[in-house]
């Protein structure tokens, strides 16, 4: 028998959820069970599958110790340097400037080292995040961008904050914009570009339609021109939805594909010339919320300006 007290991270959670993160090894047909029979119950009494937990409540699971796996006293995170790039943070939030190369979130060929571990070592080491004291919350990435891609990425410290900032990036609450070097320059030197985007899954690729079938999803950017040099373009990206591969893809459809873009791009020409990684970064993000628990970031607008691509190519530039 094990009994918890739920914490501020592992409120307003069903309980079926809390059992499966902190029973892991609990099969569901039996939580289901045990929950009927009572062998489950929240603060004393028979509780629901879908009984969502409070702050202050007490779960006790009246089950064999064999269903709890303990934590390993070293956690893994702590594989993954402590060191990361930070544009912002506060309390609820922190705002990390992500290099080109590192994972967002571990994959099939990296599990260690990745964005998300790295700053839960860093909160571990500064004492803001106690996964001894945790049932079931993790410090965790609230938007994520390509392991190619650099800039910002939000991440979230508490579970309030996590549910609210993905609820305002799904509402179109947050502004992001893009820093690209294109092959050539459009004609237009500001628009607007819509798509409908068909992942292929097994090749990691998107596909562009000009007409919405059942397989596509909607696509579109606002992209302006801010220099030209040297049969290349700095353009500023604004995501108005939010798709895999949608920037490098979009620009290569009409005709202006990002520089070192190994997928949809030019890469034969581009290694030949010494870029062997695509000139995108995620540049600015910008709150537009004014409710709710993170209201009082509305208006905030962060920059990264470290873009190692626009110096290089374009000299001075004026960003942001």
């Amino acid at each position: 028998m094990k009994s918890f007290i739920i914490n501020k991270n592992d409120a307003n959670q069903r309980l079926d959820k809390f059992v499966t993160k902190s029973a892991p090894a609990l099969p569901k047909a039996l939580m289901y069970k045990y929950i009927r029979i009572k062998r489950i119950k929240v603060n004393g009494k028979r509780c629901e599958i879908s009984t969502k937990l409070n702050q202050g409540d007490l779960v006790e699971m009246y089950i064999n110790d064999e269903f709890f796996v303990e934590k390993a006293p070293k956690y893994d995170f702590l594989s993954a340097p402590d060191k990361v790039d930070i544009i912002f943070e506060d309390e609820n939030i922190l705002v990390a400037d992500k290099k080109q190369g590192l994972l967002c979130h571990p994959d099939k060929n990296e599990y260690g080292d990745t964005l998300i571990a790295r700053i839960q070592h860093y909160l571990y080491n500064k004492g803001e995040y106690k996964p001894e004291e945790e049932a079931s919350f993790k410090p965790a990435l609230c938007n994520r961008i390509d392991r190619n891609t650099g800039g910002m990425v939000i991440a979230a410290k508490n579970a309030v904050a996590l549910r609210e900032m993905c609820d305002k990036i799904k509402e179109r609450s947050i502004t992001k914009k893009y820093i690209a070097v294109l092959h050539g320059a459009p004609k237009k030197k500001s628009g607007e570009i819509l798509s409908f985007l068909e992942k292929d899954e097994s090749k990691n690729q998107v596909f562009l339609h000009k007409k919405p079938t059942e397989d596509t999803k909607t696509a579109k950017l606002r992209y302006k021109i801010l220099a030209e040099k040297n049969g290349l373009s700095l353009a500023e990206i604004e995501l108005l939805t939010g798709r895999t591969h949608q920037i490098r893809a979009q620009m290569a459809s009409i005709g202006h594909p990002l520089l070192g873009d190994g997928k949809y791009g030019k890469n034969g020409e581009d290694k030949k010339l010494g870029f062997n990684k695509q000139a995108l970064h995620s540049y600015l993000i910008r709150f537009e919320f004014e409710d709710g628990p993170l209201g009082y970031l509305n208006g905030k607008c962060l920059i990264s300006k470290d873009i190692w691509f626009v110096k290089e190519l374009f000299g001075e530039v004026e960003i942001g």
